[in-house]
């Protein structure tokens, strides 16, 4: 395949299907039928549920609310915080996800990057913001002051102390008039921002808008089987929108749940569910377990989605020992483009050639690959682009990829970018910050496999001389809560007398440090958690 040959014509970012039009248009289809049932298995119909977005982007919007105002969101999984989301959207807003465990210097960068109007959270996160906040520090947790952060605020859940006096509640804004008419399709309109990586020096966000999100969420569905009448269990809200403008039932867990913490939990929440979805790291205790008897899958369930990083033969095969009448979908993806191919479970299994087979690109989808083999993917479901950079005619996902027949199949990594659980974490981008802290000379991250395909997350430093290694490991263990986004927080912090370099730039030789760190004789390292 040439530089220059795509899949088939793409069009440009956000031409796609507008995210509400679908969503309203299937909710008229199925009216009474259910269709997101929350973790307190409370149930919203999809007439409730689109009376309650126009409702509250109604209310929002005499509350003051104007087009492309951003709302900095931290409103936890549930039907209240769904409603809220795309109530915001359908008030012509732009949903900012906001971790308030990021650290207050990443929060305070990323806020002023994304320039919000208003924020969106849970009343119990206000109520520890203000009065909770030095026994949240001691646990590790350095929460933003929500309270002081000068915008105009919503709560979720039950008023308390802490929340401040003007705020509105989501829960009576989603309970006011809504009024008959819908908004209007506009795929152009600002929708969603995510934050994907970066440091307090150089946050990084993704923005989409109501056109991408609609073509990658609406064509999500078909890739996935979803049709009106099936029930989709997952809490991931990238998931559930599909299961929604596809007609079926969105069920949820209960808040912070991971499969792979309680398999037994997992499978019997699946009652009834024909789909669910787990990232890889989950999936081999759940296999595990149903090995040992100790978990059995309903016999409803045909799908189960895989997502957020690689999927590897050896588990998929294990996996279908374990759950013969279950068919595995590995969904391939990035934030700037959800999805991209989606495989089956066999056909990755029965890939004989090298490289890992990712599937069949999506229609409309442009696949292209740069002269050093990297792959560029653009078309409708494509983000605007990164906030405060030009808008992106096409990505490049830093992945060494080709088309194989007609089918997309992954050779590697061109950026040294990891994979832990649902997170992609960027070395580069924090190894600056941590080699700057007192003591460290160099910092080099970097990640070692495990049978699975996930990653643990390595950080290896050297010495100023300043310090003993001992008091190094404790002094970057307390700095990096403060320093780095939490979801790229090392498992292990490795103290080296030097590190591995290649070639006339001296560069850092990652792989011979993979090697060494995977050798016998490894040096002594500490946990960072």
């Amino acid at each position: 395949m040439t530089e220059t040959a795509h899949t088939r014509p793409a069009p440009g970012p956000g031409a796609g299907t507008d995210l509400l039009t679908a969503l309203f248009d299937t909710a008229e289809r199925r009216g009474t039928a259910p269709a997101l049932t929350g973790p307190n298995t409370r149930t919203l119909t999809y007439a409730q549920l689109a009376r309650a977005v126009l409702a509250t982007a109604h209310r929002l919007r005499e509350a003051g609310l104007e087009r492309e105002d951003r709302v900095l969101f931290s409103v936890r999984p549930g039907p209240d915080g769904v409603v809220l989301a795309l109530g915001v959207i359908a008030a012509g807003g732009t949903v900012v996800f906001a971790d308030p465990g990021a650290g207050p210097d990443l929060f305070a960068a990323r806020r002023e990057l994304a320039a919000p109007r208003w924020a969106a959270a849970e009343s119990l996160l206000y109520a520890v913001a203000r009065y909770g906040r030095p026994l949240a520090r001691r646990r590790g947790l350095l929460l933003p002051p929500y309270h002081r952060l000068g915008l105009r605020h919503i709560y979720a859940g039950r008023r308390l102390p802490g929340v401040p006096a003007r705020a509105l509640s989501a829960r009576r804004l989603a309970a006011g008039p809504a009024p008959a008419v819908r908004p209007a399709a506009d795929p152009h309109q600002e929708a969603l921002v995510v934050f994907t990586s970066g440091t307090t020096r150089s946050p990084k966000a993704v923005l989409h808008t109501r056109g991408s999100l609609g073509a990658g969420l609406a064509g999500c569905g078909p890739a996935l089987g979803l049709d009106a009448g099936d029930v989709l269990h997952t809490d991931q809200l990238m998931m559930g929108v599909p299961a929604l403008i596809a007609g079926a039932h969105w069920t949820m867990p209960p808040y912070g749940f991971a499969p792979a913490a309680d398999p037994a939990r997992f499978a019997r929440g699946l009652a009834g569910a024909t789909h669910a979805f787990c990232v890889p790291a989950d999936l081999p205790a759940v296999v595990e377990a149903v090995e040992r008897g100790e978990a059995a899958f309903p016999a409803t369930l045909r799908h189960l989605v895989l997502g957020g990083a690689p999927v590897l033969p050896g588990l998929l095969r294990r996996a279908a020992r374990a759950l013969p009448e279950v068919d595995f979908l590995a969904v391939y993806g990035m934030t700037e483009m959800v999805p991209v191919a989606v495989a089956t479970g066999r056909q990755k299994t029965d890939h004989t050639g090298p490289g890992d087979l990712l599937g069949t690109p999506l229609p409309g989808i442009g696949i292209r690959t740069a002269p050093d083999g990297e792959l560029l993917v653009s078309g409708p479901n494509l983000c605007r682009g990164y906030l405060g950079e030009p808008p992106m005619a096409e990505h490049a996902t830093g992945d060494l990829a080709h088309l194989e027949n007609g089918q997309l199949v992954l050779l590697g990594r061109k950026k040294d970018m990891l994979i832990r659980g649902r997170t992609n974490i960027y070395p580069g981008l924090y190894e600056p910050a941590v080699t700057a802290l007192p003591g460290v000379a160099e910092a080099v991250i970097v990640g070692l496999p495990d049978t699975y395909g996930d990653e643990r997350v390595i950080l290896a430093v050297v010495p100023d001389g300043t310090s003993p290694a001992h008091s190094l490991t404790e002094t970057v263990r307390s700095r990096l809560p403060a320093l780095i986004d939490t979801a790229a927080l090392p498992d292990e912090i490795v103290v080296l007398d030097h590190i591995p370099v290649r070639g006339r730039t001296r560069k850092p030789d990652r792989e011979a440090l993979r090697s060494r760190l995977l050798g016998a004789h490894a040096p002594l390292s500490e946990r960072a958690s």
